[in-house]
Formats: structure tokens, C-alpha cells, sequence
């Protein structure tokens, strides 16, 4: 089996660790804001922690913080809301912190596995760009890995929109590779959903940012192949993937 899937950072980095890449999927938002700021031309440098650390961090690298939602004021815009960003004025390099698609990025990118940013999105366009380098194949071996929520007490909550990002992507790399039984199901899934965007809109996740007032992000989410752009993690920035 050469291209397979699975969830959360555990198994990111059991996965990552045969992997020649790693895709990281994380709908609402992580991967949906990296692949916003990097097709408007920023370098966006994943962060673990959403604390005091991440200022400290962003200061080292030269980049603006990215805040949460609701600390966004005229002068801060810059948030992990996509459309947010897609508002604001972008700057060179943005500090995007995340303790779910950021950490997944980092366990990968420690084991020396390209690490790429996918969504909704993006899904066809991180498809041909895997398929055109031969990821998936016998001798390079691709994991795709849904991001999922967090419980209170830390652990894993499975999430719809992620697993439908992951089946998304897998489902364009139809006919690379062999996927294991996993990777099979969720493209399965993906193309057995007959409104993937009224999921997305409908789910746990989905109907928490319409909770907390952010309806939008959910809309800029469901932008299904909108986008060109293949976020690519280089020296600890995503930036557009280089032409072959």
C-alpha cells in the first residue's frame, strides 16, 4: 500500500515516518487559511501553541501573529478566519497558530517528509501536483492525514469536514498508487456525499463557527477546486509550491 490515511498528530507521526510526503488536511480552518495567505503571496509559518510563545516566535522569524477570532481589532485583522484574511492586507510572512494542523505539519516535517497544506479548496490542484512528482508511488509513499478537533480533555474528536477534505484529495489521486483500505473509504465517502457542501455547513464544526459568528469561514471552505495554489512547507514557511 502506497498512499494511506489516518488522523490526528498520533498518527501523523506513526504514518510520517515511512512517508515521503505527508498532506495535511484541516478544513475549518488551519489549511483552508494557510492556502488563502499563500495564494496571496505570504510564507506562513505553522505554530503548535496558541500562547504567549507564539509572540516570542514571531518576533524571531520577522512575521505577524495571527490572533484568535475574537482578539481581531482595524489595526490586527490577521486571524486564523480565512475570510478574514482573504480581507485583509497580507503581510510577507504570518504566524499561524494551530495546535492541530500546525503540530500534525511539524511531526512530519521532523521526519524529513514534504509536507503540503490541502483543502476543499485546493484538492484537485495538491492531486496533480503529488501525482506529477510520483508521490504514491512504490518509492515514495504518501500519507494523507485529516487533522480532527480537539476533546476538552485533549484527546482526538474525529471531524466530518476534514475527513471529507481528506476524501477529497484522495478521491482526485484516483488511479496513483495503491491506497490502503482506509484511504479507499474516505475517497468513498467523499464521492458518495451528494452535497459535500451542505455537510460541511451542517457539521459539528461547521455549525460552531455559525455559533461563534463566523459563518463565512465556513462559506470560504466550501469553495470546492477554487483554487490553484499548493502550500508547501519549506524551511518552516508554506509557500506556493515551485514548477517542476
Amino acid at each position: 500500500m502506497t498512499i494511506s490515511f489516518g488522523w490526528g498528530p498520533v498518527e501523523a507521526q506513526a504514518l510520517a515516518e515511512a512517508a515521503a510526503c505527508v498532506v495535511v488536511v484541516d478544513v475549518l480552518s488551519f489549511t483552508t487559511s494557510v492556502g488563502v495567505a499563500v495564494e496571496a503571496g505570504a510564507a506562513v509559518h505553522p505554530y503548535r501553541w496558541r500562547d504567549a510563545t507564539a509572540a516570542a516566535y514571531a518576533d524571531r522569524v520577522g512575521a505577524t501573529l495571527a490572533v484568535g477570532r475574537g482578539e481581531a481589532t482595524p489595526d490586527h485583522p490577521w486571524t486564523l478566519s480565512p475570510a478574514a484574511l482573504r480581507a485583509a492586507p497580507m503581510p510577507p510572512r504570518l504566524v499561524l497558530p494551530s495546535p492541530n494542523g500546525s503540530t500534525i505539519a511539524a511531526e512530519a516535517e521532523g521526519y524529513g517528509a514534504t509536507v503540503v497544506a490541502a483543502s476543499l479548496r485546493n484538492r484537485t490542484a495538491v492531486a496533480r501536483w503529488l501525482a506529477d512528482r510520483g508521490y504514491g508511488s512504490a518509492d515514495r509513499p504518501l500519507a494523507v492525514i485529516a487533522s480532527g478537533e480537539r476533546w476538552p480533555d485533549g484527546s482526538l474528536r474525529p471531524a466530518l469536514e476534514d475527513l471529507l477534505g481528506a476524501g477529497a484529495v484522495l478521491s482526485a489521486l484516483a488511479g496513483t498508487g495503491t491506497p490502503t483500505p482506509e484511504a479507499s473509504a474516505a475517497a468513498t465517502l467523499w464521492t458518495a456525499t451528494e452535497d459535500p457542501v451542505a455537510a460541511l455547513h451542517g457539521c459539528d464544526s461547521g455549525r460552531e463557527l455559525y455559533e461563534y459568528g463566523f459563518p463565512q469561514d465556513v462559506a470560504v471552505a466550501a469553495e470546492t477546486d477554487s483554487s490553484t495554489t499548493v502550500p508547501v512547507l519549506v524551511d518552516g514557511a508554506f509557500q506556493e509550491a515551485s514548477a517542476p
